[in-house]
C-alpha cells in the first residue's frame, strides 16, 4: 500500500494519504491542507485534508515518490515480480492497439 483515497466525502477530513521521505515529511505536515496521517505518522504517512489547494501535478509527483519508497523496502524478489507483471501489461497493451488503416490497392 502506497496511497490511499477517501472516495466518501464527509467520512473523515483526509483526502488522499501517502508516504513520504522523512525530510520531506516535516515540510509537509506544516503546509496548510496537510497533516500527518492518524496512526501511521510514525511512518512518515501525510493526509491530504484540503486537495483544492494543491496542483496535480505536485500531487501526482508526491504519490509515484510514495509508490517508489514503497517499492524499495520490497523484497527484491517481489520486485522483480511486480517489474515483469509491468512489463507483460505494456506489452500487452501495445499489442492489442489498433493498426492504422493502410491503402487498399484495387
Amino acid at each position: 500500500m502506497y496511497c490511499v483515497a477517501n472516495l466518501e466525502p464527509g467520512m473523515g477530513p483526509s483526502k488522499i494519504i501517502f508516504k513520504c521521505a522523512p525530510e520531506v515529511f516535516a515540510e509537509m505536515v506544516e503546509r496548510e491542507g496537510m497533516i500527518s496521517a492518524p496512526y501511521m505518522a510514525r511512518n512518515h504517512w501525510v493526509s491530504v485534508t484540503e486537495i483544492e489547494l494543491f496542483r496535480q501535478p505536485e500531487l501526482k509527483e508526491r504519490i509515484a515518490a510514495s509508490y517508489q519508497l514503497v517499492f524499495d523496502k520490497l523484497p527484491k524478489r517481489t520486485q522483480a515480480q511486480l517489474k515483469g507483471n509491468l512489463a507483460a501489461r505494456a506489452s500487452k497493451s501495445s499489442q492489442s492497439k489498433p493498426k492504422p488503416a493502410g491503402k487498399r490497392r484495387m
